[in-house]
């Protein structure tokens, strides 16, 4: 871990905004781990974003320098910091945006990392989302690998161009400094145990027997309507709750589309599952995006 020490009062002036920034990241970290317990996540889960919160508001580095100069080991290294908040904090550092806190508090949108492209507005950003139907920068990046961005309209040649660069850009880099920036749907995960939490939480919501959060989207009176689920599994930590997409609502699916997410030291990834309407799979649960697995799961 790198130490700043400078005696020039820029530099020292540089530094203290700096360890300033490392208050505010810990303050963060503190608030998912308060969200969390409010939430009646594991009891493990919410002291590692204390303890993680604590670590960093004691370092005498800016964790900015330290990833600049070691990447995401040199913040795995440092005590109660696993890969996975190591990961939460290069989000952090790279995008001033926390995705796991955001979505806690009811204000995550699907689409919202499309508008640090270049030349993308939240309208745009809203077109992408609803034309595509992706709703990462991993799922955009594929898209635009087809071509696919001829299919949204106020996107011409030389705007896609830049999108693809940008996209490329962010890839490489990510790649290069170890940092898994964008959560992406992980294969490795077996569908069998993504729908064994969309189960779980489809219930427990049904009974009314989970928390419930207050989006922050579509929810003009403020209302904490929807339902959220924490659960370790082998573990695995996973957080569940039904999708809250404009396309969801317009479909009047929001409470079938259900979101899941896997955050933790082994892997991160990002699932919807739905239910079927059509083919072999009509009216079974599936995970999208991966319905061959979902056929041979239920064949089994």
């Amino acid at each position: 871990m790198t130490v700043i020490l400078s005696n020039d009062p820029i530099h020292a002036a540089d530094e203290l905004e700096a360890l300033q920034e490392n208050h505010a990241m810990a303050d963060r970290l503190d608030e998912i781990g308060l969200i969390l317990s409010n939430q009646q996540a594991s009891e493990f889960r919410i002291r590692a974003y204390r303890s993680a919160a604590e670590t960093v508001r004691k370092l005498t580095s800016p964790l900015q320098l330290i990833y600049e100069h070691e990447g995401i080991d040199g913040l795995i290294e440092l005590p109660t910091i696993g890969k996975s908040i190591a990961n939460l904090i290069v989000q952090a550092l790279r995008t001033g945006r926390m995705p796991l806190l955001d979505r806690l508090r009811g204000e995550g949108s699907t689409e919202q990392y499309f508008t640090m492209l270049p030349g993308v507005g939240p309208e745009l950003s809203q077109r992408i989302h609803e034309q595509l139907h992706v709703e990462t920068l991993p799922e955009l990046f594929a898209a635009v690998c087809q071509g696919k961005l001829d299919q949204v309209p106020g996107i011409g040649r030389k705007r896609a161009r830049a999108i693809r660069d940008s996209l490329t850009q962010r890839m490489q880099k990510q790649s290069h400094r170890g940092a898994s920036l964008f959560p992406e749907t992980n294969r490795s995960v077996p569908v069998g145990e993504i729908l064994e939490v969309d189960e779980q939480y489809r219930r427990l919501a049904s009974k009314d027997k989970l928390p419930k959060i207050a989006p922050r989207k579509f929810n003009p009176g403020n209302v904490a309507w929807l339902p959220i689920l924490h659960r370790e599994r082998n573990g695995h930590h996973y957080s569940a709750l039904y999708s809250n997409t404009a396309r969801a609502h317009d479909l009047k699916t929001t409470k079938d589309w259900v979101v899941i997410y896997r955050d933790d030291a082994h892997s991160h990834g990002r699932w919807t599952v739905i239910t079927s309407r059509f083919g072999k799979l009509s009216g079974r649960r599936i995970v999208r995006g991966r319905e061959d697995e979902c056929l041979e799961y239920y064949q089994a």
